[in-house]
């Protein structure tokens, strides 16, 4: 049976492979991304030799990037593997513009920018790509995960989390910016808004069963890809099981399922 279009969105020509694999588990292998936040890079090199078998993508985040610097990715880079970098760059529009030509310079597959940081910032960052040969995707973060109703309030935003995540959408989509993290619960209305060439990458996928930490907006990885994900990021719960690469496994396994639907 076909994949449906919402869970087969148009990706970035930037992104390999372009074809949609037939194979729901390979689909599922290319979409899942998994979170190194570790607090160094011996135990970065560890999941990724226990997990490369599994999973083409890895997301080096500020907790191992600080500790390890560039040469954390190089090893990654290396192999083949693709590189999410999330820095959510977000400070004034010729300082963004530098970091993103700087981290496009290291071979990474995506980064990020904090969408708040306004249009002058996004419309400075995305500039900073062009003529960059084969360049990264950049993404703009909208709402974190860790934020709820209370968080969003407390930060003087009186919209709710999925308000805000709408609006800061809009505002990239205005500077050319086509892709997105967001929260498992803002996917099915950002698809509707970005369309099928919008680049969703979904964090807060919590298997069912699993620990909820520190996240507010969660959903399984099932779901998730109902809505419309085009990626998941999932950390904690590979990264910290007992065995990570049969946790990896059994999220690939619900992922291919939703995708073969």
């Amino acid at each position: 049976m076909p994949i449906p279009d919402r869970l087969n969105p148009t990706f970035a020509t930037s992104l390999p492979p372009a074809p949609i694999p037939s194979d729901p588990m390979e689909d599922a292998r290319r979409r899942l991304i998994v979170a190194l936040d570790v607090p160094d890079a011996a135990r970065a090199i560890d999941l990724v030799n226990q997990l490369e078998p599994c999973c083409h993508w890895f997301k080096v985040g500020l907790e191992l990037f600080v500790a390890g610097g560039p040469a954390v990715l190089e090893p990654m880079v290396a192999r083949g593997h693709s590189v999410f970098l999330d820095l959510k760059f977000h400070d004034i529009p010729n300082t963004v513009a530098g970091a993103v030509r700087s981290a496009a310079a290291l071979g990474v597959r995506m980064i990020n920018v904090h969408a708040s940081g306004g249009p002058a910032m996004l419309a400075a960052a995305l500039g900073a790509l062009e003529g960059v040969p084969d360049p990264p995707q950049l993404l703009a973060v909208t709402v974190l995960t860790s934020m709820d109703q209370a968080q969003v309030n407390a930060a003087g935003v009186e919209r709710s989390p999925g308000e805000q995540v709408e609006l800061l959408a809009r505002m990239c989509l205005g500077a050319g910016i086509r892709g997105f993290v967001c929260s498992p619960e803002e996917v099915s209305s950002l698809r509707a808004i970005a369309g099928p060439a919008g680049i969703l990458v979904t964090p807060g996928i919590r298997p069912a069963g699993s620990a909820k930490g520190d996240q507010s907006r969660i959903a399984t990885p099932a779901d998730a890809l109902r809505s419309g994900a085009s990626y998941l990021v999932v950390g904690r719960p590979i990264t910290q099981a007992a065995d990570p690469r049969e946790a990896a496994e059994e999220i690939l396994k619900e992922m291919a399922e939703a995708l073969g639907e």
